[in-house]
């Protein structure tokens, strides 16, 4: 595995502050209108940072397993970015416009956001857990 580079470590690492940040700020409600605005964005920006970073990071090994999980973290990381893109859209609605009606809008799409992120989170937590573990067989072999 590719291993990043002390730069591409801190923007790697910076994105996912970004993004716990981002997630906490806007779930547990704190009502004013622009610190929910920045953490939107906030939280879009560490997103991006975190799963470009994490793109980053190729394996070059024989592993068809380490493929195959890898292709699956380059899923959680479109998730990841949705997920991103759907909390920017509950607070400014651009995507409203989109839906016939505004009911319609609200049930298939307004605060999905949180849907984009646990189907990320676990495609991370389970990629993440079986790479280091196939890294492991493979380097006792």
């Amino acid at each position: 595995m590719k291993q990043l580079s002390k730069l591409e470590s801190v923007i790697f690492l910076l994105g996912g502050v970004l993004m716990v940040v981002g997630a906490a700020c806007f779930a547990f409600g704190f009502s004013h209108p622009q610190l929910v605005q920045v953490t939107s964005w906030g939280f879009l920006l560490g997103t991006i940072l975190f799963s470009v970073m994490q793109a980053m990071q190729i394996y070059d090994g024989p592993s068809l397993v380490i493929h195959r999980l890898k292709r699956m973290q380059y899923v959680a990381d479109i998730f990841f970015v949705l997920s991103g893109i759907s909390m920017v859209d509950t607070v400014y609605a651009f995507l409203r416009r989109w839906f016939e009606n505004y009911e319609t809008y609200i049930t298939y799409f307004y605060n999905k956001w949180v849907v984009f992120l646990l189907i990320a989170a676990l495609l991370e937590l389970y990629t993440t857990h079986r790479i280091s573990h196939e890294l492991k067989k493979e380097n006792n072999q």
